[in-house]
């Protein structure tokens, strides 16, 4: 056995364990026996090994463990580096992305400033056409062009940026952008001669003008004298020039107003079509001739009566709009006169037969004109316009029923009036009643639906109702 306090070394070497220790030569000495010297030598030497052995296995388990440890500590901290220096990149693309855009928008904006000619009017279709294409495949080229992956210390350099901005490829997209601009903007309109009889129709509202003629040419057949073709030409075409130049003078004053609506924004004047000028110009040269026709070729009376109508509706009514909800009153006074200049035109009096043509026209103004402006309450408001519907809707929708009702009324007093024959108001009573159905329901409903009803029955409401006071007429039946 091994005493205590001797130092024992083992040197490995190649040929074998060589043993240094005097204490251990001393017991190997004491043995007298070779045999046992041999097993007791075997068993320490074994048991020196297996210490060695455990204690160089306990030392790599333990630094083994050690370095374990210190990698799993380790590892997140090198993500997070990792992903730190990922974002900082990814920043860094953003900000030269940047300062590309930044560049770009600058060197737009000093293109923009200088002063280019805008592109005359005569140019081909082809000739644009090929322009656009080749501004097509400019910008196609520019696409793939990219900035050089500079720091942000030089981009953020002026000269560097100036030498960026004058490259080819981005003076070619500032043409185009520019380019685009310039067909953008407002450019004066040149009138064509062949559009000026359209523009002048427009601007004299035709259709209005149609169904005004048409009133007036009913009233001269109305009224109980001869057929006269010369004096009834002469009477239809005074109605019609004076009509045309209270409309033109009517939008003439509306220009302001009109842009801000949508149902007349693109009327001529609104447009710019036409100048000012030439929309008096045109109100002039159709008022003149045509109160002389009805003064001269007519009667006095009559051209009185159109020179009224001029007056109320472009100095009373029309500012009247933005003023009060009586403009509509004064539209339809407006709207009963033609009739009644018919009737003057070939009788030369103002008779009973006449305000009872007036009665009719003035009372189917109302529902006509409050179901249409019941949808264009909004574009009323825009404008500036002060109409029953939009400031007084239940009044609207009471005035509205309540001259669908004294369509009956009117109808009865025809023939009383010996206009026409007791079968008339016979014969009326169905439309007449169907149109103030439609007054009851747009007056319970107050909808767009029921509006439009009333609208659209009002248009052929008119025409036939004066169609059979024509097949009514007294003078046919007495055979006079």
């Amino acid at each position: 056995m091994l005493r205590s306090g001797c130092d024992v070394r083992c040197a490995h070497g190649v040929g074998g364990t060589k043993w240094r220790c005097p204490a251990v030569r001393e017991e190997r000495g004491n043995f007298a026996d070779p045999g046992k010297e041999s097993v007791a030598f075997r068993a320490m030497t074994a048991g020196l090994h297996v210490r060695s052995s455990l204690s160089l296995t306990g030392q790599v388990g333990a630094c083994i463990c050690h370095l374990g440890r210190k990698t799993m500590q380790q590892t997140p901290h090198r993500l997070m580096h990792l992903f730190k220096s990922g974002n900082k990149q990814w920043i860094t693309f953003q900000h030269l992305n940047f300062l590309k855009h930044m560049c770009l928008m600058q060197l737009n904006r000093n293109l923009n400033q200088q002063i280019k000619p805008k592109p005359e009017s005569s140019a081909s279709l082809f000739l644009e056409k090929t322009s656009s294409s080749q501004a097509k495949t400019v910008v196609h080229e520019m696409r793939p062009i990219s900035l050089p992956n500079l720091p942000l210390s030089t981009i953020s350099n002026q000269k560097e940026l100036k030498e960026l901005e004058t490259t080819p490829e981005v003076e070619s997209l500032g043409r185009v952008g520019l380019e685009s601009k310039d067909e953008k903007q407002w450019k004066e309109m040149k009138l064509q001669m062949d559009d000026l009889p359209g523009i002048l129709a427009r601007l004299s509202k035709i259709k209005l003008t149609a169904l005004v003629v048409s009133t007036a040419s009913a009233g001269f057949v109305l009224a109980p004298v001869p057929f006269d073709l010369q004096c009834f030409l002469l009477a239809s075409v005074g109605t019609g020039l004076a009509s045309c130049a209270a409309n033109s003078i009517n939008q003439f004053f509306e220009v302001p107003f009109d842009s801000n609506m949508n149902r007349t924004k693109n009327r001529p004047l609104v447009r710019g079509q036409i100048s000012p000028l030439l929309a008096v110009s045109f109100a002039i040269c159709c008022a003149v001739p045509g109160i002389t026709l009805l003064t001269w070729g007519i009667n006095p009376l009559t051209g009185v009566l159109g020179t009224f109508n001029i007056f109320l509706y472009t100095c009373c009514y029309t500012p009247m709009k933005r003023i009060s909800i009586a403009n509509t009153w004064v539209g339809a006074l407006v709207g009963a006169i033609p009739p009644v200049m018919g009737w003057t035109a070939a009788t030369g009096s103002l008779d009973a037969g006449a305000l009872l043509l007036g009665g009719i026209l003035y009372s189917w103004q109302f529902p006509h004109f409050n179901a249409l402006s019941w949808n264009l309450r909004e574009d009323y408001s825009r404008g500036g316009y002060c109409m029953m519907s939009v400031t007084h809707p239940a009044m609207c929708k009471r005035v509205a029923l309540r001259y669908c009702l004294a369509l009956f009324g009117l109808s009865v007093l025809a023939p009383l009036l010996k206009v026409t024959t007791w079968t008339f108001p016979i014969i009326s009573f169905p439309i007449n009643l169907y149109i103030s159905y439609l007054g009851f329901r747009f007056y319970k409903d107050s909808d767009r639906i029921s509006s439009r009803k009333l609208f659209f029955c009002s248009l052929w409401h008119l025409p036939l109702l004066l169609l059979l006071m024509l097949t009514c007429k007294q003078s046919f039946v007495g055979g006079k």
